[in-house]
């Protein structure tokens, strides 16, 4: 196993939430641009581990795995910490874990409110606080994963909705009090394949007509859709900080 990333040879990035879907995806377009990358997971070490394997035949000692409870604040130091034993560098954090569910008004509970807050927002502005010395010795940049819906509020989700409004200020915030050093953007995705979750597991067809008929594309996105959108803020948009690039296309234009 290689260490301090390649004796400092190659960028590192941190992907929360990194074992499957979008974070996944992401993973493999800033390996496939010379990244180091460390795999955050919560509970899936196992698609964590088989991403690791998978991205290490192209090129050894590239990446490793992590495990953190995010909503453990104090355990983020920690993550961050170990980063840097393992590459001894940060370069791109990219805040894309998340929780996602319907809270009905009238149904919804705290338990509730300090999963979705926790993940949307609270872990991701704390997570960014620990990893900001070495991002600004690197002079680095910070991705947040928000929500079409974090700007255009999604019916009987109202506790995620204001949470990823809350993460979109935390773009705009921390773009304005950590420059120069350090970058800060947003990607806000639309419909990118279904969700996964049981929740949205016996949406229907019908269902998933009327999302297609609001879109313009005519279609859904896919996760290399955002993955590569990632890594555009994250290499090559050196002048861009505190936006947030919509990839829904073009849902939020329709009225």
């Amino acid at each position: 196993m290689n260490s301090l990333s390649e004796k400092q040879g190659h960028k590192v990035a941190l992907i929360t939430g990194a074992a499957g879907r979008i974070g996944a995806q992401t993973a493999r377009r800033l390996h496939e641009a010379g990244m180091d990358i460390a795999i955050h997971y919560r509970h899936s070490e196992e698609k964590a581990k088989a991403l690791k394997a998978e991205l290490e035949t192209h090129r050894p000692g590239s990446v490793e795995t992590f495990q953190c409870d995010l909503n453990i604040t104090p355990d983020l130091g920690g993550l961050v910490s170990e980063v840097e034993k393992r590459f001894g560098r940060l370069d791109v954090l990219i805040n894309n874990a998340s929780s996602f569910y319907p809270t009905p008004v009238g149904e919804m509970s705290e338990e509730q409110w300090l999963d979705l807050v926790g993940s949307n927002m609270k872990a991701p502005l704390f997570l960014s606080q620990a990893a900001m010395p070495l991002l600004k010795q690197s002079h680095g940049c910070i991705v947040n994963l928000v929500d079409i819906h974090g700007l255009r509020p999604m019916k009987n989700h109202t506790i995620y909705s204001m949470a990823k409004a809350a993460k979109v200020m935390m773009v705009k915030s921390l773009a304005r009090e950590l420059a120069p050093e350090i970058r800060v953007n947003g990607v806000a995705p639309g419909a990118i394949e279904w969700p996964d979750t049981e929740s949205q597991a016996d949406m229907s067809a019908e269902e998933r007509e009327m999302i297609l008929a609001r879109i313009p594309m005519q279609r859904k996105g896919e996760f290399d859709d955002i993955a590569r959108t990632i890594r555009f803020l994250a290499l090559d948009a050196p002048y861009i900080t505190g936006e947030i690039i919509t990839v829904d296309g073009g849902r939020t234009t329709q009225q």
